[in-house]
């Protein structure tokens, strides 16, 4: 509990303030080294904000979270999508890995007409507004959508029958991704313009650890318009936006930087390409979230995290455009006072 306790008697008087993280979208210097993290899990939710998740409504988990995110030293805090707003309604065990063919609901014509697909404006968006009460001066969400294009096309069409309808099918997939981007396109439109939204993440897993899931081609012509299209969205409100992708990118990152226009990249992996490799090849093009990679985490002490973590600190500290933090999230495998030990490092 060592890391734990320095933690919240740094954080208890802790002034958030959204233009630290504000400035590193904007690939600049901010005021103070900054945190930027996906996601915590619910344990470390609960023992940062003092308070239970369970049995509470939709409204109070976010605002425990909230809660959570404020002591813990960020500036803004992440925001989830409207309650019951998915795509899939195919239930599984989140506990476990699963195929991704497991999901599979649409497998032809006729399964798209009846699948029920979600609507994006007939969700109750009135949380963000009745949280406003609760939030710290200074703090604002960062929001985030149910999925991404890529990510629920494969759901809903299973991987291996995602691959083979774009040779048999094309114009089918494309139907798939479009009703898809539509309907998270209308998504950003109902919240960006939402003063409590301060940035935006657009979330959508790409890739494995070698390659995009699909041809770079089918990319282009399938998931990047539509990325694209949101990007000018969130930029046209004045505010920033996040690409959170897993997987190798390395073939696609100048349609991230310069054909979609994204502002920040999230998520990486040491195996793929270690965090210091990509603030040297892309950090004066695009501002980048994280990178302490989770097995290197789970494999290294407090003071071998803390040691990289200023390393980091100390080479993004004079060109701006870094927050520190995880490669992912923090799932619940990780020992928090690892975690604690690592954001410790920018707040002490």
């Amino acid at each position: 509990m060592m890391y734990y306790n320095k933690l919240v008697s740094i954080t208890h008087n802790r002034q958030p303030n959204f233009k630290n993280i504000e400035k590193i979208l904007g690939n600049k210097i901010p005021d103070r080294p900054t945190l930027f993290e996906f996601f915590l899990h619910d344990k470390m939710y609960e023992q940062l904000s003092g308070q239970v998740l369970k049995g509470k409504s939709f409204l109070k988990s976010n605002i425990i979270k909230m809660m959570a995110y404020r002591q813990a030293g960020f500036d803004y805090f992440t925001l989830s999508y409207p309650e019951g707003f998915v795509f899939s309604s195919n239930e599984h065990n989140t506990l476990k890995s699963i195929s991704l063919n497991e999901t599979a609901i649409i497998k032809n014509e006729e399964d798209f007409a009846c699948y029920k697909w979600p609507d994006a404006n007939g969700y109750d968006y009135s949380y963000i507004d009745n949280m406003k009460e609760s939030i710290p001066k200074g703090m604002k969400a960062i929001i985030y959508s149910p999925g991404g294009l890529l990510e629920n096309t494969t759901q809903l069409l299973g991987y291996d029958n995602m691959c083979l309808l774009l040779f048999d099918n094309f114009d089918f997939v494309k139907k798939v991704v479009d009703k898809i981007g539509d309907t998270l396109y209308k998504f950003y439109e109902n919240v960006m313009g939402n003063d409590l939204i301060g940035a935006a993440i657009v979330n959508d897993d790409w890739g494995f650890n070698t390659q995009t899931m699909i041809n770079e081609k089918w990319m282009r012509q399938l998931i990047f318009p539509w990325q694209k299209k949101i990007v000018k969205l969130i930029h046209s409100h004045g505010k920033k936006a996040i690409l959170h992708s897993c997987g190798q990118l390395k073939n696609v990152m100048d349609d991230v930087i310069e054909d979609m226009a994204f502002d920040a990249k999230h998520s990486f992996e040491d195996n793929i390409l270690p965090i210091e490799q990509v603030i040297e090849k892309y950090g004066n093009k695009i501002a980048i979230l994280g990178g302490i990679d989770l097995h290197y985490i789970c494999t290294h002490t407090c003071q071998e995290i803390q040691q990289r973590a200023r390393q980091l600190l100390a080479m993004t500290a004079n060109f701006g455009g870094y927050a520190l933090g995880t490669g992912n999230s923090v799932p619940d495998y990780i020992e928090a006072e690892k975690y604690y030990a690592l954001i410790l490092t920018a707040l002490e």
